[in-house]
């Protein structure tokens, strides 16, 4: 099972984006969407499992899109939340969250548990836009990766791509 991991849209989604979220089996979202039609967009390509960032208390998602998401799948317990001093490492396996727009992987020393944060796939402040990847394979984690977005309108803006 393909989990791509995705925060800080903040209403802007690329066509880029779209290309590489294509084939998901299902996308997280870690907060701060901003956009209605993008959360749509988004359900249409697979299962999304969201939780609400600080920009996102206009919108309604409908009852399932809260301040936390915790959902159960590939034998893992996920926790996704915008920020990460609010996630419970002691009840996931594997915990999501947003908001910095600086993404990182980590293992909490303590837990074990599985950090991501993806960064900002639309127009970070900090750096190039970013998503992350998680690959479970007979209820196991077998790969995790950050992945750049190759934005147009990144490289016009900054006039380079790594």
């Amino acid at each position: 099972m393909r989990y791509d991991i995705v925060s800080d849209t903040h209403g802007r989604i690329s066509d880029e984006l779209l290309a590489e979220l294509e084939g998901a089996d299902i996308l997280v979202h870690a907060g701060d969407m901003c956009s209605l039609q993008d959360f749509e967009r988004l359900s249409e390509i697979a299962p999304l499992k969201m939780c609400l960032g600080n920009n996102d208390y206009g919108f309604d998602y409908g009852p399932f899109v809260t301040r936390m998401c915790r959902f159960f799948s590939e034998g893992q317990r996920f926790q996704v939340c915008h920020y990460v001093e609010r996630l419970d490492l002691e009840t996931c396996d594997i915990a999501i969250c947003g908001h910095t727009h600086k993404p990182f992987i980590e293992h909490d020393k303590r837990t074990g548990t599985l950090v991501m944060n993806p960064g900002s796939a639309s127009l970070p402040r900090n750096g190039i836009p970013t998503i992350g990847r998680i690959i479970i394979e007979d209820k196991q984690v077998t790969s995790v990766d950050i992945i750049e977005i190759d934005d147009p309108i990144w490289r016009d803006r900054y006039g380079f791509f790594r």
